[in-house]
């Protein structure tokens, strides 16, 4: 298998739209990411755990049941980026802030 590579400059990550849900369960909010001016990751939520409040990739379930993410960060970098990002536009949008 051949692996191509680009060198790329550092990408912003951004909230492009947020969606809050008010009703019970874990999932607190919908969001698509944007990567620069490269990849949109749509449906990304934002999760309440025992742990608080983390974004979780899009997923689906296998034939098994078993589920998997869609878009995984490659980096701890990337993933602690997404998370920041997401957590900030949801906490702007749970105190009625616009981002």
């Amino acid at each position: 298998m051949a692996t191509a590579t680009a060198t790329m400059q550092r990408m912003e990550v951004r909230v492009d739209r947020i969606f809050r849900l008010n009703g019970e369960g874990t999932i607190r909010a919908f969001c698509d990411v944007r990567i620069g001016d490269a990849i949109l990751i749509k449906g990304v939520r934002v999760v309440e755990g025992k742990k608080g409040l983390f974004a979780s990739m899009p997923r689906e379930a296998d034939k098994d049941g078993t589920w998997y993410d869609l878009v995984r960060p490659l980096t701890k970098a990337m993933h602690a980026e997404i998370q920041r990002v997401v957590l900030e536009a949801y906490q702007e949008l749970a105190e009625g802030r616009s981002g």
